[in-house]
């Protein structure tokens, strides 16, 4: 990311820098790889470390399902009838150790505030709006938004009334960023690059609240949901300045690259994790040889796993699949266009879907769960009739 800032800061690190009644503010140095990484200095009315009580609530992780055979997979997320705050209310479905992935029904606003001190959270908020609340200030969403919030970071996710928000959640073991190779040596997007900076949206405003009196956030780290009660508001910052905050860019701003045949999946690619990535697929013009065939090929995935989570459109590779789907084609068998949508994709001009990707290079496993809303039949869609 960029440098940023936001609200009122001293004119140098590290300084004095004090309130109208001449007591300190307090500052915060909060970065990634020790103080190596990205990082930014956040200024408090209060010690961020002041709590008045601490709980462990219990184990967050899914429990997965025994390997079985192999077989490409595919979930209705339609189907999820659990419902809540952007934490109750997730539901996992798919993970391993570099990253959980699940689905939220977001019904209401986060009663507490949150944070993941095992990595980033990637939110696709595919329907609803509203904003999400941070100690670095507030990003409104709306349907299509990915929202990247830094690891440790305290929020709050408030649906507006009007709409059930549904969110595609990435829980990240590592940080989240945009594909290095469309990156300089000086961290910026090049022209190449199918987004640029003036396409990423950091928090729009910053509300600062400076009573005390207990107030609520639940910690998520080591596998376990932890309990903080803090003696003051967590939203007490006054201004930050630096490159780590959470951020929002949205699936239209994302600009195809397109080709005379077909392009591989990789030129899809809008951020990576370590040992993951995820890839925006949107509206676009097809291949332009005249003897073009715009669907992909059949392929074996080598060394990663592909997850697709279909957004809207008629998805040109696939029979079956309606919006909310979550396919899974795993490594070590090859997959490609159901029967006829080879065919039918010659002389097409262009496509309207919207689908979001993530490609994992270890092997995920399937949450028990996830049985609940699987359409178990999907691995012998390819069979000719």
């Amino acid at each position: 990311m960029y440098y940023r800032q936001l609200g009122e800061i001293p004119k140098k690190r590290h300084t004095i820098f004090k309130k109208e009644d001449g007591s300190l503010f307090r500052e915060q140095v909060m970065g990634t790889k020790g103080f190596s990484g990205t990082q930014s200095i956040l200024y408090h009315h209060h010690m961020p470390t002041e709590v008045v009580r601490s709980e462990l609530i219990g184990s967050y992780l899914p429990e997965y399902e025994e390997q079985g055979s192999l077989n490409h997979r595919h979930f209705l997320t339609d189907q999820i009838t659990q419902t809540g705050d952007a934490l109750s209310g997730r539901e996992y479905i798919l993970g391993n150790d570099d990253l959980l992935i699940g689905f939220a029904n977001i019904t209401e606003p986060m009663k507490q505030f949150y944070r993941n001190g095992d990595g980033d959270e990637m939110f696709f908020f595919h329907h609803g709006s509203g904003k999400v609340e941070t100690m670095f200030g507030t990003i409104n969403y709306r349907p299509g938004d990915y929202v990247v919030i830094p690891i440790g970071t305290m929020y709050r996710v408030v649906p507006d009334d009007s709409e059930q928000t549904k969110a595609l959640i990435v829980e990240s073991f590592s940080q989240i960023t945009t594909p290095r190779r469309y990156r300089n040596e000086y961290g910026q997007l090049l022209e190449h690059s199918p987004f640029c900076e003036r396409d990423i949206r950091g928090p729009e405003s910053l509300e600062t609240f400076s009573e005390k009196g207990e107030h609520e956030v639940i910690t998520k780290t080591r596998g376990h949901l932890h309990r903080h009660v803090l003696n003051h508001h967590p939203l007490d910052v006054v201004g930050w300045d630096g490159y780590l905050y959470p951020w929002a860019f949205n699936i239209e701003d994302f600009e195809p690259i397109t080709g005379r045949i077909h392009q591989p999946p990789p030129v899809h690619q809008t951020f990576e994790g370590h040992n993951y990535v995820v890839c925006s697929f949107v509206p676009r013009l097809y291949d332009y040889h005249p003897e073009a065939i715009p669907a992909p090929y059949y392929h074996s995935n080598v060394n990663s796993d592909e997850l697709l989570y279909y957004v809207e459109g008629n998805f040109m590779s696939r029979k079956g699949i309606k919006e909310g789907s979550i396919t899974l084609h795993p490594s070590g068998i090859p997959h490609g266009p159901h029967p006829g949508k080879t065919e039918a994709s010659i002389g097409k001009k262009e496509t309207l879907e919207l689908a979001v990707m993530i490609d994992t290079f270890r092997p995920l496993k399937t949450v028990k769960k996830a049985k609940d809303i699987e359409d178990d039949q999907y691995m012998y869609t390819w069979i000719e009739k």
